[in-house]
């Protein structure tokens, strides 16, 4: 490993944290989603219509490397036909019940102790992720006491930019007062991370081995990381306590 590096960026989804299907958990969150915009349509026609305007909305964003806001989102992308007046003010709400209905995010049994061990041995600690809310991340890091590891947290729904532009990884060093050649990412993308943190200069790349040799569009890689882990505990044997 580098010696120099002594600023750590995570990505968060399928690196930090995994979706566990729960049918009942999901259906709860289709329900209130659907009862706070007021939906009268049947619930399969209604979200045949609202996984149409997010595969639309996912593709334009990924084509830009831009992200929107909440409140964006849902006026302008997934539910233009509804009234505003129902919309906007719920808008962080229905981010969040949009996201459980995939199922519950855990994060990874040796996530937290990692982390901690990460600062103790002298290092910086953030996140840049692409996320379409701004409060689940943050919510997240306060009910698994790990907020504290963090120095700096860039979403790309509050700052627009998304990975893999560059920019957004050297907003983060600047944010965190790091050059970005002291800058290590650990993300599970093995197209969309490793190009972002390449192109930024960022002195190190490890790779979360969990999406395969593809990402999941099924692009594959031009730049390969510089290390690969099994589990996020891999770490400890990559960056050892700093002087």
């Amino acid at each position: 490993m580098n010696p120099n590096i002594d600023t750590i960026f995570f990505d968060v989804g399928a690196t930090l944290r995994y979706v566990v299907e729960d049918p009942e958990f999901a259906a709860a969150a289709e329900q209130e989603l659907m009862r706070l915009v007021g939906a009268e349509e049947p619930h399969d026609v209604f979200f045949e219509k609202l996984e149409k305007n997010w595969k639309a909305y996912r593709k334009l964003a990924k084509s830009v490397l831009l992200d929107v806001s909440e409140m964006e989102l849902w006026l302008q992308y997934l539910l233009p036909d509804y009234p505003a007046e129902r919309v906007a003010p719920n808008a962080a709400r229905l981010t969040r019940l949009w996201r459980d209905h995939d199922g519950r995010r855990l994060a990874h049994d040796d996530v937290k102790m990692t982390l901690k061990e990460l600062v103790r041995r002298g290092y910086k600690l953030g996140i840049i992720a692409n996320t379409i809310t701004e409060t689940e991340i943050p919510d997240w890091m306060c009910q698994d006491q790990v907020a504290d590891c963090f120095k700096t947290v860039i979403l790309s729904s509050k700052v627009r930019l998304r990975k893999p532009d560059p920019a957004i990884y050297l907003l983060a060093s600047r944010c965190i007062g790091s050059a970005p050649e002291n800058c290590a990412y650990v993300g599970d993308n093995p197209v969309r991370d490793v190009e972002g943190a390449v192109d930024a200069g960022y002195g190190s790349m490890i790779l979360y081995e969990d999406a395969g040799t593809a990402d999941r569009e099924g692009k594959l890689p031009t730049v390969q990381p510089d290390y690969r882990i099994q589990a996020i505990r891999d770490l400890l044997d990559l960056f050892p306590p700093r002087a």
